[in-house]
């Protein structure tokens, strides 16, 4: 990988990370398009590192006080009913789908899913599901009225992420619509109940960036990561202010549209849907 080829991926990574429309599908066709190889799961993982960094620095002082709470709810039992302390909590339990699926599918995450048929398929369909969510939802409920199997309602939803074409944003943010949430606090908890599962899978993955007997390219895996950091935290900031008061609605357009184009460069020939051997 080349640092130019790093710096349009970081910028993919960085805008596309948030917004319910799917990272690791953008890279993958990004790269498809332009003839490189697949950057592959490896480079997806570790480049989130940092975009979740950028969500620690816009939810810093959320963040320090959940882990403060939860800390303290350890030892002290009066602790243990304060939001903070259950949202710490409730992010562990929301994490453990991703972290068992993530394991047990480990080989088709790095090959079959892969495919740009599933991922063309899974933009339409995960498009669909975005939109009922975001008609349908009651959009009452706030995180204080989170609970364990809503948690796992959530945690099962980004899991469905290992998926290119799903979106982590999309997918957890679709469930907690369904499940009463207003747009903006289902987008809070998508973000923070990514931190354990991106910054798990990104450390696991570090080994294999360099694997397969090509050299490890750590300076344009370190470009892309800086850079999808950056362009992550305006993403941010702008995709909350901007849910508070807009729809799903055009990302939702953007999905059907992306995953019918995508299909229609695979029936062409223009593109291969195995396209690119996964780059290390």
């Amino acid at each position: 990988m080349g640092w130019f080829e790093a710096l349009v991926l970081g910028l993919v990574q960085g805008l596309t990370e948030f917004l319910p429309i799917s990272s690791s599908a953008h890279l993958r066709i990004v790269a498809a398009l332009v003839g490189w190889d697949d950057p592959g799961a490896a480079f997806t993982a570790v480049t989130q590192i940092g975009t979740e960094l950028a969500v620690i620095i816009y939810f810093g002082k959320k963040i320090g006080r959940i882990l403060q709470a939860w800390f303290y709810s350890l030892y002290q039992k009066e602790w243990r009913q304060d939001p903070d302390a259950r949202l710490g909590w409730l992010i562990i339990v929301g994490s453990l789908p991703i972290v068992v699926l993530g394991l047990l599918l480990q080989d088709q995450i790095d090959s079959a899913f892969r495919d740009l048929r599933i991922t063309a398929t899974v933009l339409i369909v995960f498009g669909l599901i975005l939109l009922y969510a975001d008609r349908v939802g009651k959009q009452e409920r706030t995180l204080d009225h989170l609970t364990v199997p809503h948690g796992l309602g959530f945690g099962f939803a980004q899991a469905l992420a290992l998926i290119p074409g799903v979106s982590r944003s999309g997918g957890t943010t679709s469930a907690g619509l369904l499940l009463g949430y207003t747009r903006a606090e289902a987008a809070e908890y998508s973000f923070l109940l990514a931190l354990p599962a991106v910054f798990g899978s990104g450390v696991y993955k570090l080994k294999d960036i360099g694997s397969g007997g090509v050299p490890a390219q750590w300076g344009p895996t370190i470009l892309a990561t800086l850079v999808a950091f950056g362009v992550g935290y305006a993403v941010i900031a702008w995709l909350m202010a901007y849910i508070k008061k807009r729809s799903f609605v055009p990302f939702v357009v953007y999905r059907l549209v992306l995953g019918v184009l995508l299909f229609v460069l695979i029936f062409t020939g223009v593109l291969d849907p195995n396209a690119g051997p996964v780059s290390h």
